[in-house]
């Protein structure tokens, strides 16, 4: 398929791919790329141009679920501070070497992570339903933003699960509960981080520039209305939700 032009129906299937991918990513906390990324490969982008032109895209994920969650106070400034501090110099790191090296291993092993969570998440049946924060000073501060850090490498690198590990990480280290785990991931991951992420993508490589409106409208759409959709949801909701789209990235991942 050319780069500079698609038909009709591709917009639409990009459009509709990338509006579900992103609605669902808006609830669970991550994800988008179990269905959108895929969907570039399967109507012809090589790996490098899909990975940095689904980049672009999940960044009006980002925008559209940050406008949503911002009415409703969703967000702990000093935590924030410390997921952007921490994880946008490990997103530049794994932006950058991502296009030089083989994948298959570091998606292996992120696949083989992401059902670990989710099954680790299924088997914990109060994890994340109440807000217990800890580990916001000294030592324990310190090896959360070591944590983000390393996530930021996965995000700068790969298309899924990144996001999922982030919620996680700010449920068990930091103590959220899963709402307010979700909107700092989709705030400050799915806009910040995939913006900085795109960025070097961009500049390194290249994009699929005709493809971008429609994964942006559809991104923008889908996080704004799942984020919407979530926050007037209970924690234990939001947790199946998590679980549900965790396994099935990370069985994606290893396939």
């Amino acid at each position: 398929m050319p780069l500079d032009g698609l038909s009709a129906l591709d917009q639409l299937i990009l459009l509709g791919s990338a509006l579900v991918a992103n609605w669902f990513s808006a609830l669970a906390g991550g994800g988008a790329g179990l269905l959108q990324f895929p969907v570039l490969i399967f109507l012809g982008l090589p790996f490098a141009l899909a990975l940095a032109t689904h980049k672009i895209a999940t960044v009006a994920l980002g925008l559209g679920s940050t406008l949503r969650h911002l009415q409703g106070e969703s967000l702990e400034r000093k935590l924030s501070a410390v997921l952007l501090l921490a994880g946008l110099p490990g997103v530049v790191i794994g932006a950058s070497y991502i296009l030089q090296v083989p994948e298959s291993p570091a998606r292996m092993a992120l696949g083989a992570l992401t059902v670990g969570m989710g099954l680790y998440s299924l088997f914990k049946p109060q994890l994340g339903l109440s807000a217990e924060p800890r580990n916001r000073e000294g030592r324990g501060l310190l090896i959360g933003a070591i944590g983000v850090f390393a996530i930021g490498v996965l995000n700068g690198s790969l298309s899924s699960g990144s996001g999922l590990v982030l919620t996680l990480w700010q449920i068990k280290w930091f103590g959220l509960d899963y709402k307010r785990a979700t909107a700092h991931t989709l705030a400050l991951c799915g806009l910040l981080w995939n913006g900085t992420g795109a960025l070097v993508l961009g500049t390194l490589g290249e994009v699929a520039w005709a493809w971008i409106p429609a994964l942006l409208i559809g991104s923008f759409v889908g996080g704004y209305l799942g984020s919407h959709y979530a926050i007037g949801k209970s924690n234990a909701w939001i947790k199946r939700v998590f679980e549900i789209v965790t396994l099935a990235v990370g069985v994606k991942l290893l396939a």
